[in-house]
């Protein structure tokens, strides 16, 4: 399958899905070759950089641009790996046993993300066995599961416990798994539906080499350049601004006005050079669009109070996120 040619610098719409909101997303050249070359070699994508630059958001946007399930979890300290394949409802178990309702063992057996990846159908067919319903991983209306791909999000792999890596790197070469239960069938792909897998990391945590050399890696980082970044964040600010809603009575002019997001963007980069300075936490992206959406939302096409009130309103999405701050 010829992955998909991901247009570069043009607004791709993202859905929202769960408790994933709905979003607009930017591909730069750099991580629409990283997204084809992984799906060319069947390795999974390794997202490295900073919160805020958009790591998670490039798997979502792959899966948005191309009509595709996007299947995520969000990984964190208690995350197993069987957790990524299976759950087995132990609680459900135990009370079927004390009523004397016991049932075969699959009949407690919760498909995981990568059931759902590698074998569509039989997850599903593993959900309605064990009496759950379809759940949030949202198929287009002609998804055909025997000749699509899904795409995958492992987000935050960093802070899974560190044996969790290592334990994927069989799953993920092998595109496959067996459940370890009675009357339990291979979970497998073939060549046409193998998932496009994308992880993320912080780099809180160092990742084992051996799962690195599985993976293409690609970093994301925000200009260093103070205008170069200016530009960016501007950028973005105005490329989500149409998703804003407007409150009753606002009419047709804009919520905010790029002037107002320029001195926002000012104001915002002399805290994160001061944060950068002093070793601090550094604000990125996603709390600058924070600013300027509480300024468009709470003071809607009123420059004069946007100004006036942006003093007032940094702090709350910079300083409060730095260590030891008041």
């Amino acid at each position: 399958m010829t992955p998909p040619q991901y247009p570069i610098d043009q607004g791709i719409a993202i859905p929202a899905q769960g408790t994933w909101p709905a979003s607009v997303h930017l591909f730069k050249e750099p991580a629409a070759a990283a997204l084809r070359a992984a799906e060319a070699t069947g390795r999974p994508l390794l997202v490295r950089g900073l919160p805020g630059v958009g790591k998670s958001e490039t798997a979502r946007a792959a899966a948005a641009f191309a009509l595709r399930p996007f299947l995520p979890v969000v990984i964190d300290g208690r995350t197993e790996p069987e957790d990524l394949k299976w759950r087995v409802d132990a609680v459900k178990r135990l009370s079927d046993a004390q009523g004397q309702r016991a049932k075969a063992e699959l009949a407690y057996v919760r498909p995981g993300v990568l059931w759902y990846a590698y074998d569509w159908n039989g997850a599903h067919a593993q959900a309605r066995r064990a009496g759950l319903k379809a759940g949030d991983a949202v198929a287009p209306a002609d998804w055909d599961a025997a000749t699509q791909r899904s795409v995958v999000l492992l987000d935050e792999i960093d802070k899974a416990d560190p044996d969790l890596p290592n334990a994927l790197l069989e799953v993920l070469a092998n595109t496959g798994f067996m459940p370890p239960f009675a009357g339990a069938r291979p979970v497998a792909c073939s060549e046409a539906t193998r998932p496009l897998v994308v992880i993320t990391t912080n780099e809180e945590r160092e990742l084992p080499a051996a799962f690195l050399r599985r993976c293409l890696v690609l970093t994301l980082e925000l200009p260093k350049e103070r205008e170069a970044l200016k530009a960016e964040l501007l950028r973005l600010a105005l490329q989500h601004a149409p998703r804003w809603s407007k409150p009753p009575g606002a009419g047709d002019a804009p919520l905010i006005d790029e002037p107002q997001i320029t001195s926002a963007a000012d104001l915002f980069l002399d805290v994160r050079a001061e944060a950068q300075r002093k070793g601090d936490y550094l604000p990125s992206t996603s709390e600058f669009l924070d600013l300027v959406r509480a300024l468009a939302s709470l003071y809607p096409g009123d420059a004069k109070a946007q100004g006036e009130q942006l003093g007032a309103l940094l702090p709350l999405v910079t300083k409060s996120l730095q260590p030891g701050s008041a």
